[in-house]
């Protein structure tokens, strides 16, 4: 990991660089591995208790790498008056993780969010960047099916 760090030393060593350089390494490994933590510590000169208060106090910040596939379920008024927590409920025990949570070959993260503005659609999710609405607790079922066989097309 140690050459894949040098960017690090494109930013001043000073305390004030910390977000950034905790933006850069969770935009360049899609995560915050411990290694590069520690390195943003060294570097800056602050502990790194300092640098895992900043991360985790933040949402944008995760320490575990993505899925493959995200699997975002809405929660927003809408999907939640139309059925969102039956949907989750399937998806959930589907996958057999809970949010915020990835399987075990890596392959789906599941992620709640507030709404994803498709509310005509609800109940809605967004596997990357695509959506499925109108769901049913079964159609999500066969969608995370079919997202596990590789036969969804995201």
């Amino acid at each position: 990991m140690e050459s894949s760090l040098d960017y690090i030393r494109s930013y001043p060593a000073e305390p004030s660089s910390l977000i950034p350089l905790l933006q850069r390494t969770q935009e360049r490994f899609g995560y915050l591995p411990r290694e590069a933590l520690e390195e943003i510590a060294d570097y800056l000169g602050v502990p790194l208790s300092r640098v895992y208060g900043v991360a985790t106090f933040y949402a944008q910040f995760r320490f575990e790498p993505l899925g493959k596939y995200v699997v975002r379920i809405c929660h927003g008024t809408a999907c939640h008056v139309n059925g969102a927590v039956n949907v989750s409920g399937a998806i959930t025990e589907e996958l057999g993780i809970g949010e915020g949570e990835t399987t075990e070959d890596g392959l789906i993260t599941l992620e709640r969010v507030a709404c994803l503005g498709c509310c005509s659609l609800a109940p809605v999710i967004m596997v990357n960047d695509k959506v499925f609405g109108k769901l049913t607790p079964e159609k999500a079922r066969k969608l995370m099916r079919e997202l596990r066989e590789g036969k969804l097309d995201v």
